[in-house]
Parts: structure tokens; sequence; C-alpha cells
């Protein structure tokens, strides 16, 4: 994975596990943090996908 995926993959995953924290506890803003979460990880699979496309040509 490049130095830029890791970040994005990192802080993705992080947010997904608090987001779910804050469901179980039933906090007012939880979605709001996992979707944040499941973009973050979009962004990182988007980008990986890309430099794996840019080195195959």
């Amino acid at each position: 994975m490049s130095k830029k995926v890791i970040p994005f993959f990192s802080f993705g995953f992080f947010l997904i596990i608090i987001g779910a924290i804050g469901k179980i506890l039933k906090w007012e803003q939880a979605t709001v943090i996992l979707a944040m979460g499941l973009v973050f990880e979009t962004i990182a699979i988007l980008l990986y996908a890309w430099n794996k496309l840019k080195n195959n040509e």
C-alpha cells in the first residue's frame, strides 16, 4: 500500500470503530461518525485502485 492510502484506511477504520461504539451507547452523532469512516474507507480503496491501475500502464 502506498503512503497516501494507509492514513485514510487507518482513520476510516478508527471512525468506524468509534461510530459502532457510539451506536451501542446511543450517541446522537454516531451515524455521522460511522458515515465519515465509510467515506474515508472508500477514498482509501479508490486511491489504492488508482495506484494499481497507474502502475500497470
